[in-house]
């Protein structure tokens, strides 16, 4: 079996991302990190770029009684992306689907007051726009994000991921003008394969993280 490299953590993951992303050093650029892994590997790119930061946050839509399986996905925005073909299959309503949406919607909006506070989002229309996370597996829940931040006028959509099967990758370069993933396995079956440390991060983590970098550029802004 052909074995792969992994990623030190997700740090040394945005820290690869950043050297590739040089090439938009200058361009008003806005990245976009997807919580709570996306996050970490973000930070390194900002600092590279000197670039501003936000979020997006796209939420799975699980079918009844089994959370698991994704009917679809949604962002704050609010528009679905279905899986029509398994909706039709488990006879799923469009009543359930708006429920549920509005369930994740408002869990977005929920995680968003928590890591942002009262700073308002960033405006990224007619702005080149890099979104990051940590990995990427079926790529569903991200294509939901891409086509949200798709809607919002972007000059240029980049997708920066550090590891991706490559199926996954061609698929997702049809959302997006750039796709960048180093890692492109052939044999993949979590994300969390490719890093010796992958822990998991709460909610004051990412707020602590955020906070490193939007302290900065409210410090920079004052001075």
């Amino acid at each position: 079996m052909k074995q792969f490299s992994r990623y030190r953590d997700r740090c040394e993951a945005g820290e690869i991302l950043a050297e590739v992303l040089r090439r938009y050093e200058g361009k008003e650029v806005v990245v976009l990190a997807v919580p709570r892994g996306g996050v970490p590997v973000a930070l390194p790119v900002v600092r590279e770029l000197q670039c501003e930061m936000d979020l997006i946050i796209p939420r799975k839509i699980g079918a009844p009684h089994q959370p698991e399986v994704a009917l679809g996905a949604v962002c704050e925005d609010g528009e679905v992306l279905l899986n029509p073909h398994l909706v039709q299959s488990l006879g799923v309503s469009d009543s359930y689907i708006n429920q549920a949406s509005n369930v994740e919607v408002n869990e977005i909006k929920r995680r968003l007051s928590v890591y942002r506070g009262s700073r308002p989002p960033v405006n990224i229309a007619g702005r080149t726009v890099i979104v990051i996370d940590d990995g990427v597996a079926t790529g569903f829940t991200i294509t939901a994000a891409l086509q949200s931040v798709a809607r919002r006028s972007p000059a240029e959509l980049i997708l920066a991921v550090p590891v991706a099967p490559q199926d996954t990758i061609k698929t997702l370069a049809r959302e997006v003008d750039t796709v960048i993933c180093p890692l492109q396995p052939e044999i993949f079956y979590a994300v969390g394969q490719f890093y010796k440390n992958f822990k998991q991060l709460s909610d004051e983590d990412v707020r602590d993280m955020l906070q490193q970098v939007w302290g900065l550029h409210a410090e920079e802004e004052n001075g």
